[in-house]
Protein backbone atom coordinates (compact mmCIF):
# COMPACT_ATOMS: atom_id res chain seq x y z
CA UNK A 1 0.00 0.00 0.00
CA UNK A 2 2.79 2.42 0.97
CA UNK A 3 4.66 1.61 -2.24
CA UNK A 4 1.59 2.39 -4.34
CA UNK A 5 1.07 5.71 -2.58
CA UNK A 6 4.73 6.63 -3.04
CA UNK A 7 4.64 5.87 -6.76
CA UNK A 8 1.41 7.84 -7.15
CA UNK A 9 2.98 10.83 -5.41
CA UNK A 10 6.04 10.59 -7.64
CA UNK A 11 3.77 10.43 -10.69
CA UNK A 12 2.05 13.64 -9.61
CA UNK A 13 5.39 15.42 -9.13
CA UNK A 14 6.73 14.18 -12.45
CA UNK A 15 3.66 15.42 -14.29
CA UNK A 16 3.51 18.72 -12.43
CA UNK A 17 7.14 19.69 -12.95
CA UNK A 18 8.93 17.30 -15.33
CA UNK A 19 11.80 19.66 -16.12
CA UNK A 20 12.65 20.20 -12.45
CA UNK A 21 12.44 16.48 -11.82
CA UNK A 22 14.83 15.73 -14.66
CA UNK A 23 17.40 18.20 -13.35
CA UNK A 24 17.21 16.65 -9.90
CA UNK A 25 19.33 13.77 -11.14
CA UNK A 26 21.51 12.31 -8.38
CA UNK A 27 24.82 13.07 -10.07
CA UNK A 28 24.28 16.83 -10.03
CA UNK A 29 21.81 19.56 -10.77
CA UNK A 30 23.32 20.50 -14.13
CA UNK A 31 21.96 18.66 -17.19
CA UNK A 32 24.11 15.64 -17.98
CA UNK A 33 23.82 13.68 -21.21
CA UNK A 34 24.87 10.10 -21.77
CA UNK A 35 27.64 9.68 -24.31
CA UNK A 36 26.06 8.26 -27.47
CA UNK A 37 29.00 5.88 -27.78
CA UNK A 38 28.17 4.19 -24.45
CA UNK A 39 26.72 0.67 -24.53
CA UNK A 40 22.95 0.90 -24.31
CA UNK A 41 19.66 -0.93 -24.65
CA UNK A 42 16.71 0.99 -26.03
CA UNK A 43 13.12 -0.09 -26.56
CA UNK A 44 9.54 0.89 -25.71
CA UNK A 45 10.53 4.52 -25.23
CA UNK A 46 13.26 4.01 -22.63
CA UNK A 47 16.99 4.12 -23.24
CA UNK A 48 19.34 2.60 -20.64
CA UNK A 49 23.06 3.35 -20.95
CA UNK A 50 25.85 2.24 -18.63
CA UNK A 51 29.44 3.29 -18.09
CA UNK A 52 31.66 1.09 -15.91
CA UNK A 53 34.55 2.84 -14.17
CA UNK A 54 36.89 -0.14 -14.36
CA UNK A 55 39.99 1.96 -15.10
CA UNK A 56 41.88 2.83 -11.91
CA UNK A 57 42.96 6.33 -12.97
CA UNK A 58 39.47 7.24 -14.16
CA UNK A 59 37.84 6.03 -10.95
CA UNK A 60 40.35 7.91 -8.81
CA UNK A 61 39.71 11.11 -10.78
CA UNK A 62 35.94 10.76 -10.31
CA UNK A 63 35.76 9.79 -6.64
CA UNK A 64 39.05 11.05 -5.27
CA UNK A 65 41.72 9.00 -3.57
CA UNK A 66 39.91 8.76 -0.24
CA UNK A 67 36.53 7.60 -1.59
CA UNK A 68 37.46 5.41 -4.57
CA UNK A 69 35.43 2.15 -4.44
CA UNK A 70 37.54 0.46 -7.10
CA UNK A 71 40.51 0.25 -4.72
CA UNK A 72 38.59 -2.27 -2.61
CA UNK A 73 37.21 -4.32 -5.50
CA UNK A 74 33.88 -2.50 -5.85
CA UNK A 75 32.95 -1.57 -9.41
CA UNK A 76 31.18 1.79 -9.88
CA UNK A 77 28.82 1.85 -12.86
CA UNK A 78 27.15 5.07 -13.97
CA UNK A 79 23.66 4.34 -15.30
CA UNK A 80 21.67 6.72 -17.52
CA UNK A 81 17.91 6.31 -17.87
CA UNK A 82 16.29 8.43 -20.59
CA UNK A 83 12.51 8.46 -21.03
CA UNK A 84 11.41 9.34 -24.57
CA UNK A 85 7.67 9.05 -23.93
CA UNK A 86 4.92 11.35 -22.63
CA UNK A 87 4.43 9.34 -19.44
CA UNK A 88 6.63 8.84 -16.36
CA UNK A 89 8.31 5.49 -15.77
CA UNK A 90 9.13 3.70 -12.53
CA UNK A 91 12.40 1.79 -12.16
CA UNK A 92 12.70 -0.76 -9.36
CA UNK A 93 16.26 -0.01 -8.24
CA UNK A 94 16.24 -2.92 -5.79
CA UNK A 95 16.26 -5.50 -8.58
CA UNK A 96 19.03 -4.05 -10.77
CA UNK A 97 21.99 -6.44 -10.91
CA UNK A 98 25.39 -6.85 -12.48
CA UNK A 99 25.54 -10.12 -14.41
CA UNK A 100 29.06 -11.51 -14.72
CA UNK A 101 30.07 -14.18 -17.19
CA UNK A 102 33.61 -15.34 -16.33
CA UNK A 103 35.37 -17.41 -18.95
CA UNK A 104 35.30 -21.04 -17.92
CA UNK A 105 33.37 -20.19 -14.77
CA UNK A 106 29.81 -20.02 -13.57
CA UNK A 107 27.68 -16.97 -14.31
CA UNK A 108 26.71 -14.91 -11.29
CA UNK A 109 24.24 -12.12 -10.48
CA UNK A 110 25.54 -9.40 -8.16
CA UNK A 111 23.19 -7.07 -6.28
CA UNK A 112 23.95 -3.36 -6.00
CA UNK A 113 25.46 -2.26 -2.70
CA UNK A 114 24.14 0.55 -0.55
CA UNK A 115 26.19 3.72 -0.20
CA UNK A 116 26.59 2.94 3.50
CA UNK A 117 28.17 -0.45 2.78
CA UNK A 118 30.44 0.93 0.06
CA UNK A 119 31.61 3.75 2.35
CA UNK A 120 32.36 1.30 5.17
CA UNK A 121 34.36 -0.93 2.84
CA UNK A 122 36.39 2.00 1.47
CA UNK A 123 37.01 3.51 4.90
CA UNK A 124 38.07 0.20 6.46
CA UNK A 125 39.55 -2.00 3.70
CA UNK A 126 41.25 -4.28 6.23
CA UNK A 127 38.65 -4.05 8.97
CA UNK A 128 35.90 -6.45 10.05
CA UNK A 129 33.18 -4.59 8.13
CA UNK A 130 33.64 -6.44 4.85
CA UNK A 131 31.37 -5.25 2.01
CA UNK A 132 28.11 -7.13 1.65
CA UNK A 133 25.65 -6.70 -1.18
CA UNK A 134 22.40 -5.10 -0.02
CA UNK A 135 19.24 -4.13 -1.78
CA UNK A 136 18.09 -0.57 -2.33
CA UNK A 137 16.78 1.99 -1.44
CA UNK A 138 20.00 3.78 -0.75
CA UNK A 139 19.98 5.23 2.75
CA UNK A 140 22.50 7.44 4.43
CA UNK A 141 21.91 7.27 8.19
CA UNK A 142 24.84 8.25 10.37
CA UNK A 143 26.77 5.12 11.26
CA UNK A 144 28.71 6.64 14.12
CA UNK A 145 31.81 5.96 12.04
CA UNK A 146 33.20 9.38 11.13
CA UNK A 147 35.65 7.99 8.58
CA UNK A 148 32.95 6.04 6.74
CA UNK A 149 30.55 8.99 6.98
CA UNK A 150 33.08 11.22 5.19
CA UNK A 151 33.35 8.70 2.35
CA UNK A 152 29.56 8.46 2.17
CA UNK A 153 29.33 12.23 1.83
CA UNK A 154 31.32 11.95 -1.40
CA UNK A 155 29.47 8.94 -2.77
CA UNK A 156 25.88 9.77 -1.87
CA UNK A 157 25.39 12.74 -4.28
CA UNK A 158 26.74 10.58 -7.10
CA UNK A 159 24.56 7.52 -6.43
CA UNK A 160 21.49 6.60 -8.46
CA UNK A 161 18.58 7.01 -6.05
CA UNK A 162 15.74 8.37 -8.20
CA UNK A 163 13.32 5.64 -9.28
CA UNK A 164 11.02 7.84 -11.38
CA UNK A 165 12.09 8.96 -14.86
CA UNK A 166 9.91 11.91 -15.92
CA UNK A 167 8.44 12.29 -19.41
CA UNK A 168 11.13 13.33 -21.89
CA UNK A 169 13.60 13.49 -19.02
CA UNK A 170 16.62 11.62 -17.75
CA UNK A 171 18.04 10.51 -14.42
CA UNK A 172 21.52 9.15 -13.88
CA UNK A 173 23.88 8.12 -11.14
CA UNK A 174 26.20 5.40 -9.91
CA UNK A 175 25.46 1.87 -8.77
CA UNK A 176 28.14 -0.09 -6.93
CA UNK A 177 28.87 -3.81 -7.27
CA UNK A 178 31.21 -5.95 -5.18
CA UNK A 179 33.50 -7.95 -7.49
CA UNK A 180 35.12 -9.78 -4.55
CA UNK A 181 38.59 -8.47 -5.47
CA UNK A 182 38.39 -9.97 -8.96
CA UNK A 183 38.49 -7.05 -11.42
CA UNK A 184 38.52 -9.44 -14.37
CA UNK A 185 34.80 -10.02 -13.75
CA UNK A 186 34.13 -6.55 -15.14
CA UNK A 187 35.47 -7.52 -18.55
CA UNK A 188 32.40 -9.57 -19.49
CA UNK A 189 29.80 -8.00 -17.21
CA UNK A 190 26.41 -6.51 -18.06
CA UNK A 191 23.89 -4.40 -16.15
CA UNK A 192 20.49 -6.07 -15.90
CA UNK A 193 17.38 -3.90 -15.33
CA UNK A 194 14.37 -6.23 -15.08
CA UNK A 195 11.59 -4.16 -13.57
CA UNK A 196 10.40 -1.04 -15.41
CA UNK A 197 6.77 0.06 -15.51
CA UNK A 198 4.82 2.93 -17.04
CA UNK A 199 3.38 4.65 -13.98
CA UNK A 200 -0.21 5.52 -14.99
CA UNK A 201 -1.06 2.14 -16.52
CA UNK A 202 1.41 -0.05 -14.55
CA UNK A 203 2.33 -1.64 -17.87
CA UNK A 204 5.56 -3.59 -17.52
CA UNK A 205 8.34 -3.18 -20.06
CA UNK A 206 10.62 -5.95 -21.23
CA UNK A 207 13.91 -6.16 -19.34
CA UNK A 208 16.99 -4.15 -20.30
CA UNK A 209 20.52 -5.54 -20.44
CA UNK A 210 23.60 -3.44 -21.17
CA UNK A 211 27.09 -4.89 -21.61
CA UNK A 212 29.71 -2.82 -19.77
CA UNK A 213 32.81 -4.96 -20.18
CA UNK A 214 35.72 -4.06 -22.38
CA UNK A 215 34.55 -6.57 -24.97
CA UNK A 216 31.43 -4.44 -25.53
CA UNK A 217 33.48 -1.38 -26.58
Amino acid sequence: MFRAVRIAAAFFLACACPSARAQASPAGSAPHQADESLPHDRHEGLSVSADAYSDADRAKEKFGKSADPLTVGILPVEVFLRNETDEPMHIDLSTIQLDVHPRGGRDDDIDAMSVHDVAAAVAHPHGPSAPQSRRFPVGLPSSGDKKADKVAEVLDPLALDSDIVPPHGMVHGFLFFDLSDDPSLAETASVYVPDVTIVPSQKALMFFEVSVGRESR
